[in-house]
């Protein structure tokens, strides 16, 4: 089997979040509503988890909306990772550094796997599920976030038209992101049963571009294509952009807008126990009788 396409610099990414690890609770509100999303889903499930993983922890988002929860006394150890040892230092508790592409946990030894924001820069998403998936006990629970395809639409085009016009040719400076339409399948292809994915989309308004560009700096979340434009993004681009950026996403309050798309997975392993799809004519009454209506055959063809 081939591997799968190298699309992230991971090294460079581990060493952004260290970058961004000293000032990142100045802005990880996106990583902080993630984390009460999945939260809130962990509260509507009553049942026990002994032992938990939180995947991209950063600095502990998913651990404290848990803590201020009934939830937090159904879930025993809570193991935090990331692939940045910078941003799991000066907590207490069991942490552990390794990268989501290559999960080191024995095979259906964990109950709960949460991963906050972080599979969208893995270079094989499915794979990583694959490998989440072998990891949980039969009907063990997955709850994931990652940024879908319409995250930072604004700055990409700004970016892709301001580089059209000054250089001639555009290259790729935002990294993709997945399509929200396709995140169940994730899930399935992946062998999860039970799959649900939601969509939250997220407008953040900010005084000026280069704000936004220094939160997403600041997040760990700034390009780490491995393929990345061979060109340095100059001040004269940059500049161009902001101005593109300003003129085509500003409201009335001369404030521009971003949006941030965060896709929610819900997965569980299979087990015996969990509902079944029926067989193919397995159905025990016709589906006009259960509706209560006349069934009228269709007209043969010529």
């Amino acid at each position: 089997m081939s591997a799968p396409p190298r699309l992230f610099d991971r090294a460079l990414h581990a060493k952004r979040l260290d970058r961004a690890a000293s000032g990142f609770t100045a802005a990880d509100f996106l990583q902080r509503r993630a984390a009460l999303d999945l939260v809130e889903r962990l509260e509507g499930i009553m049942r026990d988890f002994p032992r938990a993983v939180d995947l991209s922890a950063r600095k502990g988002a998913f651990a404290e909306a848990l803590a201020e929860t009934e939830a937090a006394s159904r879930v025993g150890l809570l193991v935090e990772t990331d692939l940045s040892a910078a941003m799991l230092s000066g907590r207490d508790g069991p942490r552990l550094v390794l990268d989501e592409e290559r999960l080191p946990f024995a095979l259906a030894s964990l109950d709960l796997i949460v991963s906050t924001l972080g599979l969208h820069w893995t270079n094989d998403v499915v794979g990583a599920l694959v490998q989440i998936r072998r990891a949980l006990k039969p009907d063990g629970l997955f709850l994931g976030a990652f940024l879908g395809g319409s995250t930072l639409t604004e700055l990409r085009q700004a970016l892709t038209d301001a580089e059209s016009e000054i250089l001639g040719g555009v290259g790729s400076r935002v990294s993709p992101f997945a399509d929200s339409r396709d995140a169940a399948g994730l899930l399935q292809r992946a062998g999860f049963a039970l799959p649900v994915a939601d969509v939250d989309r997220v407008n953040v308004s900010y005084e000026h571009p280069l704000r936004l560009m220094a939160d997403l700096r600041q997040m760990g979340e700034t390009n780490v294509l491995a393929d990345r434009h061979p060109r340095a993004l100059t001040r004269t681009l940059l500049a161009r952009a902001a101005e593109i950026y300003a003129q085509r996403f500003s409201g009335p309050d001369g404030r521009v807008s971003a949006t941030f798309e965060i896709v929610t997975l819900t997965g569980w392993a299979p087990h015996a126990s969990q509902p079944q799809p029926l067989q193919p004519g397995s159905a025990k009454m016709r589906l006009a009788d259960a509706l209560g209506v006349v069934e009228h055959p269709l007209p043969r063809g010529e």
